[in-house]
């Protein structure tokens, strides 16, 4: 019995020692906030949803780097194709041709040409401001643009107003537009005051002692019933209406 006893002694303090020699767990990391009070279905969601977004985000840079490449080679290809130069044309065969070339490729020549062109420029600019000062403002016009488009008569004598420093082209085209936008303005005018005409004599009545002679006197339910059907069009007649009301011909 004494023995049992010393044995449990034994395996007690193994134990104990066994304990001891365990290492010690370290304790978990803390937990991100994003993730704490959330479920584990909460956690995969997010998970899942991260993962879409990173996959959307590399198909994107995908596309981009396709591109980029697409065009690097265009860009290549472009530089890698052979400019086409004239053939030289041999002294001793063609002379004439031979100098001509020479001299209209020499860079003085190259020079003077341009500068001659931009003089000239800058005098049917003058002579155009002198005629039209107005003719910057219409040539960035997109009613103008438009109006000459639509014709291949006027899109020729653009192209030679433009390219060529035509002054005749520049004015026949400029001439002829004004002229057309100004009967179309006094057409819209004359329309126009036919409108507010009919207007105001649709909302007005004669009556007795009203006033000025020629002056319309008007009814109060004709103007509410107009303000209410077309409020654009008393709108537009708002200052014939004041004065009448100043003038006390309302009624």
């Amino acid at each position: 019995m004494l023995i049992d006893n010393e044995d449990e002694s034994l395996s007690e303090l193994d134990a104990v020692e066994q304990k001891k020699q365990l290492p010690e767990v370290a304790p978990l990391s803390e937990m991100p906030e994003k993730y704490r009070q959330k479920s584990l279905e909460e956690v995969v969601k997010m998970h899942q949803e991260a993962e879409k977004l990173i996959g959307k985000q590399a198909q994107e840079v995908g596309e981009v780097r396709k591109l980029a490449d697409e065009l690097i080679k265009q860009n290549l290809s472009s530089k890698q194709q052979p400019i086409e130069k004239e053939p030289e044309v041999d002294f001793f065969e063609n002379p004439q041709e031979a100098v001509r070339r020479t001299v209209d490729n020499h860079p003085d020549v190259l020079a003077a040409r341009q500068a001659g062109q931009d003089f000239k420029k800058m005098q049917i600019q003058q002579k155009l401001a002198q005629e039209h000062p107005d003719f910057g403002q219409i040539a960035q016009d997109a009613d103008f643009v438009n109006w000459v488009k639509s014709s291949p008569v006027r899109l020729g004598l653009y192209a030679k107003a433009d390219g060529e420093y035509d002054y005749d082209s520049a004015n026949e085209l400029l001439s002829t537009y004004k002229q057309l936008r100004g009967v179309k303005t006094r057409q819209t005018t004359d329309a126009g005051e036919t409108q507010r005409k009919s207007s105001l004599k649709a909302a007005g009545v004669d009556v007795g002692g009203s006033g000025e002679s020629g002056k319309r006197v008007y009814r109060r339910a004709d103007l509410i019933r107009l303000k209410m059907s077309d409020p654009d069009r008393y709108e537009a007649l708002s200052g014939e209406i004041m004065q009448a009301y100043q003038d006390g011909r309302v009624r």
